[in-house]
């Protein structure tokens, strides 16, 4: 080192310094060191220190896993995996000695270290011959042999993990600056790591750790970027041209063959000399035959550039699903403790991913979705999509939507159908801020209904109104909503008193309210809660009148989980995307598991499922099961929203839950008055849920769901009220009352006063099912008790008779006083009759 007070060494005072120490170290018996004295020459310090300090250097280099690329899978049917995408900071993948070709192995001595299986470290002729050139101010010339090169790699590697740029900057100068010490120390690492590894092994790590260009490390990586081949197959020429690349990554490159940097010339030219001069030593040192050599240098340099893959934007039709993947890497403790340094650990890791990707499912979900909603519609932001989920493990089976995965904001700005926003999906997992369900939120108002023991068959106020009074909220306290006044989606639907379960085939939005009336706000939110339903922005669910039909944003992944619970006879599994992961060593590594909890009871479990199957054969859903092959049990639930805006079709077989929607991302449009090239834009869902059910039906079947109960189908027999002499409206509020729905089973003739209840059927006192019909029979006052006309005069009894059609017969007497009256009357006196009805009067007469 040159300063003020110490001239410059001359090659001479150098060499004599160099070979001084050697005499010294012979006597000394330290030829272990042999090889770090030029270096200690050129300090300046006396041997015998000089070794001391060689010594007290650590001996031993930490070899940390290498940063390589980590993959993403998805797998076939027959278990075969299928890449989705890669991730990689340095584009590496490590490989065995096995699969690395001889002629890179011999290429790589041969230009780098041609006494590398001779030396014990450090090559002394290179490292002599690097010095005096550095110390008489020439060039710097690489003396380093493949294990001190591997050395410097291993510390620049333990650089690149450092996150903090200060720490990082610090920690590669310390790793590649040219002074004596860090010369040492990297001569110490070296001897350290020739006893402890063989050659082989050293020589392996040296290739899959050295830089390539640019992002690309390691042999394998090169042989499939430059050349599109593997490691194993490269050829004589194309070794040594990768090989070549090592010495200087910028001036010997071969993407860039036109191209200079910093002056240099750059491209096939001076790889091919490079290249050449490789091919020369191996012949030198009898690696190739000549007629081999000479074939190679006259090989032309065609390198076949391969663009790696790289993140999910790869992925295509899948992206969106493999988004959602890296999102749960994110928030998985098992890459490590800091959320911030989990994709980074990943992304360096090696790791290769195995998700829960079905592509038969998938591929259904993106070619309905290709076939019946457009990317981009005039006027109107529209969004497609598709969810399936396991039931019974949370597994996320297909994962898509109708737009073009991107994550580039210059890219997105070239059209709407670029986002990289997933719509299937929380915020927090890169998705939106979630869609009103609509409709199919009303399974958590009928769950509710079951759990607090009312029946299906039960009937509530339905009548359409903007005065529903106070609504039970436990949470709140009682809750009104002035004004609120919520209509069906048909005009046909404005009954007074639905059941449940119409109310649920058909949806009737005030039915839901009514049953809401009956039950507390704050049960039906948690009800949803316990299904794992959230708001997809991360706040708490809202509880009011409306929440019942379905204002809370929600992903659709969450309505789809949830549906899978209800099919799971009322068990909710927690969604996940990826069933292992192995370590760039093939061990496993932990990942999180689904977590399963009891929602409901199997007996409400039940009956919703009996109602919701009634939805998919008779009610709203109906032609989405109509046009389902293989047709296996199958639960459902449709929704809109208010002015059309989002519609959707979410159900399940007992084996795999799907949500399928068309919904306005930003502004809307009534899907009613909108139609696409496959048809009106409301009825896209029931196009689509069939397509992606049959594939699911045809793979996974399907079980009849569990028998309901006649309990919660019908409810438990109560006593039906005894009406009789009660106005109809009475009658119609004690009914209410005890749970029943009245019937006007219309006049009937009776003494009571016209317009009261004359009886019933079921008659009052009896049981019978609540919510069930009760028909009412009213008077119509036209019947009254005959007077008693007997020991009247003739002419009297007609009189008090005279309502009625009379009939006398002579009766023979012996009492003269007898004679001309009354002596009997069919029917008798206080038999009821109307109007003209018959009565004979038996008349006495002599004989």
């Amino acid at each position: 080192m040159n300063n003020a007070s110490t001239p410059p060494l001359t090659v001479r005072g150098a060499l004599g310094g160099f070979l001084g120490f050697v005499a010294m170290s012979a006597v000394a018996g330290i030829l272990a060191t042999v090889s770090v004295t030029p270096a200690l020459a050129l300090s300046g310090l006396a041997a015998t220190n000089a070794v001391a300090m060689f010594e007290n250097l650590p001996g031993y280099l930490a070899l940390d896993q290498l940063s390589q690329k980590s993959n993403i899978y998805a797998k076939q049917s027959d278990g075969t995996p299928v890449l989705l995408a890669s991730f990689y900071d340095q584009n590496r993948v490590e490989v065995s000695w096995d699969a690395i070709s001889a002629f890179v192995k011999d290429a790589a001595v041969a230009g780098e270290d041609p006494r590398f299986y001779e030396h014990g470290g450090i090559d002394l002729q290179g490292t002599v011959r690097a010095t005096l050139r550095t110390a008489t101010g020439s060039a710097t010339q690489g003396g380093s042999s493949i294990t001190q090169q591997y050395v410097k790699n291993v510390l620049v590697q333990k650089c690149e993990v450092l996150t903090d740029e200060k720490a990082q900057s610090s920690c590669y100068t310390a790793a590649t600056e040219t002074t004596v010490d860090r010369k040492l120390k990297e001569m110490r690492f070296a001897i350290g790591l020739e006893k402890k590894y063989s050659k082989q092994d050293i020589l392996r790590q040296y290739l899959n750790i050295t830089g390539f260009g640019g992002t690309v490390y390691g042999i394998e990586a090169a042989a499939n970027y430059y050349f599109n081949t593997t490691a194993l197959n490269l050829t004589l020429p194309q070794a040594a041209s990768l090989v070549a690349i090592v010495n200087n990554p910028v001036k010997f490159q071969l993407d860039e063959p036109a191209s200079s940097t910093n002056g240099a010339a750059n491209g096939y030219a001076a790889n091919k000399s490079r290249r050449d001069y490789i091919l020369g030593e191996m012949l030198t040192l009898h690696k190739v035959s000549q007629a081999d050599h000479d074939a190679a240098v006259a090989a032309p340099i065609e390198p076949d550039i391969t663009e790696p893959s790289t993140g999910c934007k790869t992925a295509g039709a899948n992206a969106y699903f493999c988004d959602y993947v890296t999102r749960q890497l994110l928030h998985d403790p098992a890459f490590g403790k800091v959320e911030d340094r989990r994709l980074l650990n990943f992304r360096r890791g090696g790791y290769n991913v195995y998700t829960t990707l079905d592509l038969d499912l998938q591929n259904a979900a993106v070619a309905t979705l290709t076939a019946n909603v457009p990317k981009t519609f005039p006027g109107w932001d529209v969004g497609g999509v598709v969810t399936s989920v396991q039931v019974g493990t949370g597994r996320v089976l297909a994962m898509a939507q109708n737009k073009d995965y991107s994550q580039d904001p210059a890219v997105q700005a070239t059209g709407a159908n670029y986002t990289g926003i997933n719509y299937n999906t929380d915020y927090q997992d890169g998705g939106s801020r979630g869609f009103q369900p609509g409709s199919t939120y009303k399974v958590f108002t009928l769950a509710q209904w079951l759990a607090d023991g009312h029946a299906l068959s039960e009937r509530v106020n339905s009548r359409r109104t903007s005065h529903w009074g106070a609504f039970p909220d436990s949470c709140r306290g009682p809750q009104t909503y002035p004004g609120y006044d919520p209509k069906n989606d048909s005009g046909g639907e404005n009954g007074s008193r639905y059941s449940a379960l119409e109310s649920t085939i058909e949806s009737i939005n005030t039915g839901f309210i009514g049953m809401a009336k009956k039950l507390d706000l704050c049960a039906i939110r948690k009800r949803a809660e316990a299904f794992d339903v959230h708001r997809a922005d991360g706040g708490a669910l809202l509880q009011s009148a409306a929440t019942v039909i379905g204002t809370n944003e929600i992903a659709p992944l969450t309505m789809a989980v949830a549906f899978a619970g209800i099919a799971n006879n009322g068990t909710t599994c927690t969604p996940v995307a990826i069933d292992s992961i192995t370590g760039p060593g093939g061990a496993d590594i932990p990942i999180s598991k689904s977590d399963c909890t009891q929602s409901v009871s199997p007996p409400v479990a039940a009956g919703m499922t009996y109602a919701m199957h009634r939805v998919m054969t008779e009610g709203t859903a109906s032609q989405s099961y109509r046009d389902t092959f293989p047709r296996v049990p199958m639960i459902g639930k449709t929704g809109t929203t208010d002015g059309n805006q989002d519609t959707w079709m979410s159900g399940a077989s007992s084996k795999v839950a799907t949500v399928v929607g068309v919904v306005s991302v930003t502004g809307g449009a009534n899907q009613r008055g909108v139609y696409f090239d496959s048809g009106q834009a409301a009825t896209a869902r029931h196009r689509m849920w069939p397509d992606v059910m049959s594939v699911a039906n045809a793979k996974y079947g399907g079980d009849a769901f569990a028998k309901a109960s006649d309990k919660t189908v019908y409810g438990v027999p109560v006593p039906v009220p005894d009406l009789r002499g009660k106005l109809i409206s009475e009658a119609q509020g004690a009914l209410d009352s005890a749970g029943f729905t009245l019937t006007d089973g219309g006049a009937t003739a009776s003494e009571l006063p016209a317009g009261t209840v004359v009886r019933s059927a079921p008659a009052g006192g009896t049981r019978s099912n609540p919510g069930s019909s009760v028909t009412v029979y009213t008077s119509d006052g036209s019947q009254k008790a005959l007077p008693d006309v007997v020991g009247l005069r003739e002419g009297t009894a007609r009189a008090r008779l005279s309502a009625y059609s009379v009939v006398t017969v002579d009766e023979v007497v012996t009492d003269p006083k007898q004679v001309g009256t009354v002596t009997v009357m069919t029917p008798g006196a206080g038999t009821l009759a109307q109007k003209g009805d018959s009565v004979s009067l038996s008349v006495g007469t002599l004989g």
